[in-house]
């Protein structure tokens, strides 16, 4: 979520561009899942740019940005860290994953099932879905997505997991006092970071993107 349409519109081409770049600089298969995701989440912020400026409540955008947001991320990030860790790593990565995928078929369904709603609010904009159990949800997301960074085993990885945990507090502070939506930059930052993990990798050789001196401390 930006500020704006315009600036929702500008991160989601900025952020997509870097998904492309990242792409583009994968040697090894099982990175590609994790470099996409800059992708992933330029489309987010430019399907929000339609919310700000079209619908302002319930529609198809909205719906679109909801299954993004929820479903599709909580169980896209631990799939992708699983594809692109080192084989130590991959049995305890089994846990996030599950727990994603689980808390990705709850999350769906409130969706299918539930109306979703969109209000501006100033310089943010409030998403309403009313879901069942939704701490329980929320607890599942975040073990789902920054619990499988931090069990990477691969030292950029758990760097980003790092990032994710802090800056994604921030926003949700700062988005919970209606004072501006920073999630647009937030999603920027952790793009550039992404695709400089992308780069270490595609330079390293065989062995260390196998995990190989990459793993955590």
């Amino acid at each position: 979520m930006c500020w704006s349409a315009t600036a929702d519109l500008v991160a989601g081409a900025g952020i997509g561009a870097v998904g492309v770049a990242c792409v583009a600089r994968v040697r090894r298969r099982g990175d590609l899942p994790l470099a996409a995701l800059p992708l992933l989440l330029g489309a987010h912020q430019i399907v929000e740019s339609v919310v700000w400026d079209s619908e302002r409540g319930r529609g198809p955008a909205t719906v679109v940005w909801a299954v993004i947001a929820l479903p599709l991320l909580a169980v896209s990030v631990p799939a992708g860290v699983i594809c692109a860790a080192p084989p130590s790593a991959r049995r305890r990565l089994m846990v996030p994953l599950a727990v994603g995928v689980a808390t990705a078929a709850g999350l769906a369904y409130g969706v299918a099932t539930r109306p979703v709603s969109a209000e501006i609010r100033g310089h943010t904009v409030g998403y309403g879905i009313g879901l069942p159990h939704a701490a329980l949800l929320v607890t599942g997301y975040l073990l789902a997505t920054v619990g499988s960074l931090l069990l990477a085993g691969d030292r950029g990885l758990v760097l980003l997991g790092v990032l994710v945990a802090g800056g994604a507090l921030i926003c949700w502070v700062l988005w919970q006092l209606e004072f501006v939506s920073t999630w647009c930059a937030f999603a920027a930052v952790c793009s550039v970071v992404l695709y400089g993990w992308v780069r270490g990798r595609a330079g390293a050789p065989p062995g260390a993107r196998q995990g190989e001196g990459t793993r955590a401390a």
